[in-house]
C-alpha cells in the first residue's frame, strides 16, 4: 500500500464528477505474479471530498481485496475507462462514517445497502488512487 505519510496521487475533478455518477466499476487487481491482472469484479464505488473509495462485500476475506492489499496495484474500469491503479488502506473511523453517508446516499434504492455499511464490508475499506 502507499504510505499515507507520502503525497497521495489525486484524481481530476472531471475525472471525479464522473465517477461519483457511474454505477460501474470493475476492479481487477494484479495476480501474484505482479503483471497479469485479474478477472475483474463489479464492485460499488463512492466519492468524498475529491477521493475515490470503495469496499468489499465480503469484507477482508473478499479474494479481490485480498490480491488488492497484496499485490498493492491493479486496474480498474470506472465511467466508462480503463485506469491504472493503487490501493491505499482507510482506518481512520471519522472517514469511514462519511463513506456510510456516501453510500447511502449514492445507493439508497438498493436492498443490499445495509449490508455495505457493516463492520465487515467497512473493514475493507480502500481508497483507490491513480498510478
Amino acid at each position: 500500500m502507499i504510505n499515507r505519510q507520502e503525497t497521495l496521487p489525486r484524481w481530476q475533478a472531471q475525472q471525479l464528477t464522473a465517477f461519483a455518477a457511474a454505477d460501474d466499476f470493475r476492479v481487477s487487481p494484479f495476480y501474484s505474479d505482479g503483471k497479469t491482472y485479474g478477472t475483474p469484479t463489479w464492485i460499488w464505488s463512492v466519492v468524498v471530498a475529491g477521493r475515490l473509495y470503495v469496499r468489499a462485500w465480503n469484507g477482508l476475506n473478499s479474494r479481490w481485496h485480498r490480491s488488492a492489499v497484496k499485490q498493492r496495484a491493479g486496474r480498474m474500469y470506472l465511467a466508462g475507462a480503463n485506469y491504472e491503479i493503487s490501493f491505499v488502506d482507510v482506518a481512520d473511523v471519522d472517514l469511514n462514517a462519511e463513506i456510510d453517508r456516501a453510500y447511502q446516499k449514492k445507493y439508497a434504492d438498493s436492498p443490499y445497502l445495509d449490508a455495505m455499511i457493516q463492520a465487515r464490508p467497512k473493514a475493507s475499506t480502500l481508497e483507490i488512487v491513480p498510478r
